[in-house]
């Protein structure tokens, strides 16, 4: 009978590292999602305007770190694509204050949003269009704000 041949180390480090990369491609394949977002495969792209593309490459810069790609939202913040964000309860104007003031956690569970100075005015119209936009081509609308 033949005896097997004990494992080198080094075989086992190659795998061992192997088994970590590949772990972290998946981890960082897999959409940022928060609780009542939709998956990424579910939101539509619109067509976006020219002010809304600019203000998808200030959010990509300076949002979708917490609020997730397409504003799906993430572990560190909530989605912009939920119906609590329609105009008529978060309008244009709560965005730049939130921006400019930063924001107590009030509907979610992240904890409050520090202010970001580092975006410009022109910069919070245009990612307040994009995310019009976004939510726009994902069905939500202005509703009445009823407390």
């Amino acid at each position: 009978m033949a005896t097997a041949k004990p494992i080198s180390k080094i075989a086992v480090f190659i795998a061992v590292g192997l088994a970590v990369v590949a772990a972290a491609l998946i981890y960082m394949a897999a959409p940022d999602q928060a609780p009542g977002s939709p998956s990424a495969s579910g939101a539509k792209a619109p067509n976006l305007s020219p002010v809304a593309l600019a203000g998808a490459r200030a959010f990509d810069a300076n949002c979708a770190k917490c609020h997730g790609q397409a504003g799906l939202g993430s572990d560190k913040g909530p989605p912009f694509l939920h119906p609590v964000y329609n105009p008529g309860h978060h309008s244009d104007e709560a965005f730049h204050r939130a921006v400019r003031q930063g924001a107590r956690a009030h509907h979610w569970t992240f904890g409050d949003m520090p202010a970001q100075p580092q975006v410009t005015d022109k910069e919070i119209t245009e990612i307040v269009r994009y995310v019009r936009e976004l939510q726009e081509a994902n069905g939500i609308v202005a509703q009445p704000h009823n407390m």
